[in-house]
């Protein structure tokens, strides 16, 4: 962990709590001249000083986390480059911004949210009258909305996971086999019954409130039919936290709202079915072999990397990874992090990055030691999912599944084996998408990066299309 000054933060616990220098110092054990130097960034943050604030004070360690701060940069990165005034505004000072005064950037990150709102409905009205308005940016559609929802809370929902394990010890249910014992438990505590429909455009899953019946599509495989049935206990049990949770994230408009509901019904199915404990130490000490724990929890391999991107229980955390879905066109339809990798919203992604090659070599794991623009290296795993293709002739979707995590975790993944991880040169550059990526000379950029001058000589030509000013 590179050095960390937090005086800023600690002054704003201070007064929060209402202590006084001396107070603080008191409560942590600490000297108060040690306490000042911390408070004037004279010294650095401690693993020791960290574990005593969350201790006495409760607060999160995630206040104080380096992932945090890269995530409030990327994010501020994009506001501005979206926005178009961040030409002027350098990488170090967007560091120094989230790493000494964090509040303001997230203030700051809030009042873009409200100008793409009032951009988006000016857009609108010109639009009735006969107006250009092309230059203004769009407001987040609402499933980006819900899917900032849950990259704001690290795509973890504590309160639906442990919902989930009192399910999973209260209906006795047997990993790797859930769907009768959620069958049962749906039957004995709610009366619903199960009713399997094949062929043709009928839903995976429909409820009939009224006669109390659940149907479900006869060709989904028996982890399906689990997760279906436990998101259906969701609704019908953890309709009041759903509600809760849903009014904390400050949607836009019913439509947004429902789709949150219904993404945290998800997240409550798959706690179900990957209860956290017995999964994070499954996950533990088969070293996160993904294939493996397909097998022994009776789940799909895109299921488990979803779970996976979810354990981040303050008292057992598992690795953070970044989980992302993209298809052929490189639309990117799942997007979740537990860490700080961030790919830009307005910077499309990364033709060197492995989620791609992973459709030339459908079914096959492919690893990728990756370094961004900044330095930070991440170890990715990639493979292609088919879903769909009930029968001859029936269309068939096929995703690429990419799952990462910083480097320095590497070491716990089986897929490192083999991999010199002290070689500094043994990693690909990939960058965070064309249009906001700082490498002057790559060979696949797509188009210039936003704000910096090309080098443009009709005499020298290079393999790089576009070459930016160093």
């Amino acid at each position: 962990m590179r050095k960390q000054f937090v005086g800023v933060r600690l002054r704003r616990l201070r007064e929060e709590r209402g202590l006084s220098q001396a107070a603080l110092a008191r409560a942590l054990e600490l000297s108060p001249s040690y306490l000042n130097q911390l408070e004037q960034n004279l010294r650095p943050l401690t693993v020791p000083v960290l574990l005593k604030i969350n201790a006495v004070f409760g607060v999160d360690v995630q206040l104080f986390s380096e992932d945090e701060e890269a995530r409030l940069v990327a994010d501020l990165r994009d506001a501005l480059t979206e926005a178009g005034v961040g030409d002027g505004v350098a990488l170090a000072e967007l560091r120094e911004l989230a790493s000494t005064m964090p509040a303001v950037g997230r203030a700051l990150m809030s009042l873009h949210r409200r100008y793409r709102e009032v951009s988006g409905r000016l857009e609108q009205v010109s639009a009735r009258l006969g107006e250009d308005w092309q230059q203004a940016p769009k407001p987040l559609m609402p499933f980006e909305e819900v899917r900032d929802f849950f990259y704001a809370r690290h795509n973890h929902i504590d309160t639906l996971d442990l919902a989930a394990e009192k399910l999973y010890r209260a209906a006795d249910l047997v990993i790797g086999t859930m769907a009768p014992g959620l069958l049962a438990h749906l039957a004995r505590r709610h009366g619903v019954r199960l009713v399997m429909e094949d062929g043709g455009d009928r839903p995976t899953r429909r409820y009939d409130a009224a006669s109390r019946t659940l149907h479900l599509a006869a060709d989904l495989t028996a982890g399906q039919r689990a997760f279906h049935m436990a998101t259906q206990v969701a609704f019908l049990e953890c309709g009041d936290e759903l509600d809760r949770l849903t009014a904390q994230g400050d949607f836009s408009g019913e439509e947004a709202r429902r789709l949150a509901r219904i993404g945290l019904a998800n997240y409550f199915a798959g706690a179900v079915l990957l209860p956290y404990q017995p999964f994070l130490s499954a996950a533990e000490s088969l070293r996160y072999d993904i294939e493996r724990l397909e097998r022994q929890f009776g789940v799909r391999f895109e299921t488990v990397c979803h779970r996976l991107s979810t354990l981040q229980r303050s008292d057992a955390r598992g690795v953070p990874f970044f989980f992302v879905r993209v298809d052929r066109a490189g639309n990117i339809s799942k997007r979740q992090s537990a860490t700080d990798f961030h790919f830009s919203r307005v910077g499309g992604s990364c033709p060197l990055w492995n989620v791609y090659e992973a459709f030339a070599q459908p079914g096959r794991i492919l690893t990728q030691r990756a370094v961004m623009p900044e330095g930070r290296q991440y170890l990715w795993v990639a493979r292609t999912v088919t879903h769909g293709a009930g029968g001859y002739g029936a269309p068939a979707k096929q995703f690429a599944i990419g799952l990462g995590c910083d480097i320095r975790h590497a070491a716990r993944l089986v897929y490192a084996k083999g991999m010199d991880l002290s070689d500094p040169d043994a990693a690909t550059p990939i960058g965070a998408g064309c249009k906001v990526c700082e490498r002057t000379n790559c060979a696949q950029r797509a188009f210039p990066a936003i704000g910096r001058p090309l080098v443009v000589d009709e005499t020298v030509a290079t393999i790089a299309p576009y070459r930016g000013r160093e």
